[in-house]
């Protein structure tokens, strides 16, 4: 793509990783917004399930993050970007690179006087229950978590710094016909397979999840109202539920009483673990003990006065095909 190309007129947004979940469902929403210019960097464009080979308003881009110095002339003519690609396995090195040094690489070739906004990607499992970076995450952390800390941490060292927004995702659900699921979506139809036999137990724990579709609508107000206060974060998120509640809803969903319930003690899990010499990574061990993934702030479509698309256990059972009891 010629960067010297004359301007349509429409702002300029540079997206990675959108041909991801929640990069498919940004994609579609910009797309029926007809404002924007877009190019995306991508890898893998087969990987993309939405129809913008003809679209004049889209510019493929070939190539991973690793490859943005084949556009380092282009990139500074961006107006804002949108940066969700991540590596999510892997060799260390790969994770560590793509995640860290390829993500701040991209940032540092942007214009901070004429790029208005970024939108950068990271993950709530980063951050302890007041919103703030959670040391455990930089010390017992997957390769992912662990990079995805790391690159949290340098965000100050860029000089587009002020014009960045994080946004942290908590539990994504997503995906349909068009769009790839999301990793937890893709096991919904399992969870509701156990619910039988889950809704006998009681489990002191408590999360939040956002659906896609709404992280789309939330990135889109994002892009619409800039900063004017420099750097900003966002946990993206609806009200938490506890494990409890979640089974509540669930059951009352699927139609299905519940009796009775048996506390789930954690103080047993370790004595099977330790009893069975079961081989857990040291995260997953950290998550077991620390049980409540909940954040203070965290935001929606309803903090910013629009309509959730999925706000509550029945919304996210009904939009994902599951029939109600």
């Amino acid at each position: 793509m010629d960067s010297s190309s004359p301007e349509t007129g429409r702002p300029r947004i540079f997206i990675t990783g959108a041909s991801g979940c929640i990069g498919h469902y940004i994609l579609e929403l910009l797309l029926q917004t007809n404002r924007y210019e877009l190019f995306l960097l991508l890898r893998h464009p087969e990987k993309l399930r939405l129809p913008v080979q003809d679209n004049p308003q889209v510019h493929i881009l070939l190539g991973g993050l690793g490859d943005s110095d084949q556009y380092a002339d282009l990139l500074p003519t961006m107006d804002m970007a949108i940066l969700t690609a991540a590596a999510w396995g892997g060799e260390p090195d790969y994770v560590y690179k793509t995640n860290v040094d390829d993500n701040l690489h991209v940032l540092s070739l942007l214009d901070p006087q004429r790029c208005q906004q970024v939108i950068y990607f990271s993950t709530a499992s980063i951050l302890n229950q007041q919103s703030q970076p959670l040391p455990e995450a930089a010390q017992l952390g997957t390769d992912y978590i662990r990079s995805k800390y790391n690159c949290h941490q340098r965000l100050p060292e860029l000089a587009i710094y002020d014009k960045v927004t994080t946004v942290f995702p908590t539990l994504v659900f997503g995906g349909d016909k068009d769009k790839p699921y999301s990793f937890i979506s893709a096991g919904l139809q399992d969870v509701t397979k156990w619910i039988g036999l889950i809704r006998f137990f009681k489990a002191d724990a408590g999360f939040h999840f956002a659906h896609a579709q709404d992280i789309a609508t939330v990135v889109n107000y994002l892009l619409e109202h800039p900063s004017q206060a420099g750097y900003r974060e966002f946990v993206l998120g609806n009200p938490p539920l506890s494990a409890d509640q979640a089974v509540q809803q669930t059951c009352d969903y699927l139609g299905k009483r519940i009796w009775f319930q048996i506390p789930l003690y954690f103080w047993l899990a370790d004595v099977l673990i330790t009893l069975f010499r079961v081989q857990m990574a040291p995260w997953d061990y950290f998550c077991l003990q620390y049980r409540h993934f909940v954040y203070k702030g965290t935001v929606n479509p309803a903090t910013f006065a629009m309509e959730p698309y999925c706000s509550t256990m029945a919304d996210l059972l009904r939009v994902h095909g599951i029939a109600e009891g």
